[in-house]
């Protein structure tokens, strides 16, 4: 995605949950990572649990007004130790910023 690009944009994160740490992981998705993103002026949009199929187990979205609140969001060393505490409960991590289009996104 080019930076003169303008309009919201929405950051797509998709990853498995490590098995075991189900329970563990839900309650700091609700409690931190949820409200930690807003804190950082980002706001989740929408996560998907895949129960039946292929993974990724979840994909999860959130909004900014451009890219470069978001960009400026994701250099902060709030959202690299948000993302850390994440980690603690997922594996395959993966990340991508595209235009936010409403509705589901890949």
């Amino acid at each position: 995605m080019e930076d003169r690009e303008q309009g919201m944009v929405k950051l797509l994160m998709t990853w498995n949950i490590r098995p075991g740490s189900e329970s563990d992981y839900f309650e700091f998705f609700i409690r931190e990572f949820a409200p930690g993103l807003l804190q950082l002026g980002i706001q989740a949009s929408d996560a998907w649990y895949t129960y039946y199929g292929e993974p990724p187990q979840i994909l999860a979205g959130a909004v900014a007004e451009d890219l470069e609140s978001m960009q400026r969001a994701l250099a902060t060393e709030d959202w690299l130790q948000l993302k850390a505490k994440l980690m603690a409960y997922v594996t395959d991590y993966k990340q991508k910023i595209v235009r936010a289009t409403g509705g589901f996104q890949l």
